[in-house]
């Protein structure tokens, strides 16, 4: 094979049976050649496969040989990031339930980035884990197809993509009993921080808000949709967006805490008060939101069992796959009150 040749077959994953084809040799020799726990033979025929090995670039798939020998007792478990308390609340309750069953989990960050997602995947694939959670799915995304490619167990959680086993909340009813609590109390002018398009969990959410004031009858407004990001930040912004409409809502529904405790700066920077100038609403019930000088209404996430029934969907290889919804509760709390 000329050198000009390469780049076009490196193109494609290398495997066992092209490295064995160029080089000549059944697919047991250059598997027994190239596994790394045997002693490197020097004989011309072994050096001539780790020769063609290197020229096609081909990398050793641990997971499909971990597979083969059986599993390691580790998880892959793939977030965002760790400084987000959900992830890390999420990353914890799945490091217990393995626990639980004799199994370690290990963690890797990506910035909500496709490219970091697939290195910390490969990374960890590496590794030699038994399977992977992720909780990075995004709209678009293929990273689900090269995994089911290469024969790579995994589930997502938190977020899916609508056609692999994922572990989730079911975002719309918690956007809902979370528009449902303030329309209750009077409000009819309720804006939302709706959070990225990309994440199926805010894409929920925001459903449920509509679906809320739909039943009530009440005329959504456009400029009451804020998009963000999950961030404190973003939700400071969104929030400063809704306060300086000519007509401001007098409630806010925050896609998740972090949204909602930056939109809590943004109402005091304005000289506004909660609940008394406008009420707020967050989602998944971090620690942190009940201990606020105004405890926060918030949408609690089971996050125990979420991680539960993603490790169950992780290994179980009987049922076909599916999205597990986990139900979510409302919490109300003093961030909330009564239109006056």
């Amino acid at each position: 094979m000329s050198d000009e040749e390469i780049p076009a077959r490196s193109r494609a994953r290398v495997t066992l049976h092209d490295v064995a084809r160029e080089a000549g040799v059944s697919k047991s020799t250059v598997s027994r050649m190239l596994d790394e726990r045997l002693p490197n033979s020097d004989s011309p025929r072994a050096r001539h496969v780790r020769d063609v090995a290197r020229r096609l670039g081909y990398v050793r798939d641990v997971s499909a040989a971990s597979l083969r020998r059986g599993s390691t007792g580790t998880i892959g478990v793939i977030v965002p990031r760790l400084t987000d308390t959900v992830m890390a609340m999420f990353y914890e309750a799945v490091s217990a339930a393995a626990a639980q069953q004799g199994r370690f989990a290990i963690v890797a960050t990506t910035d909500d980035n496709p490219d970091a997602s697939r290195k910390a995947a490969d990374a960890l694939i590496r590794r030699g884990v038994d399977g992977l959670i992720l909780t990075t799915a995004r709209e678009g995304d293929d990273l689900a197809d090269e995994l089911r490619e290469r024969g790579v167990p995994f589930v997502f959680a938190l977020r899916h993509n609508g056609k692999t086993s994922a572990s989730v909340g079911d975002d719309q009813l918690g956007g809902y009993l979370a528009t449902r609590h303030l329309i209750d109390l009077g409000h009819k002018r309720i804006g939302i921080i709706a959070g990225p398009d990309y994440a199926t969990s805010s894409l929920g959410r925001l459903a449920g808000y509509r679906q809320a004031l739909e039943e009530a009858g009440i005329a959504g407004a456009p400029e009451l949709i804020v998009p963000s990001t999950f961030s404190i930040e973003s939700g400071e912004t969104a929030a400063r967006s809704l306060l300086a409409l000519a007509e401001p809502p007098t409630a806010i529904f925050a896609i998740n805490d972090n949204t909602a405790i930056g939109s809590m700066s943004a109402i005091a920077q304005a000289g506004l008060s909660v609940p008394r100038d406008i009420s707020l609403v967050g989602y998944n019930d971090i620690p942190i939101v009940s201990r606020l000088p105004v405890p926060m209404t918030s949408v609690r996430m089971p996050f125990a069992r979420v991680a539960e029934v993603a490790l169950q969907l992780l290994f179980d290889t009987e049922n076909a796959p599916g999205i597990i919804k986990i139900t979510p509760s409302l919490i109300p709390r003093k961030s909330t009150a009564a239109l006056g």
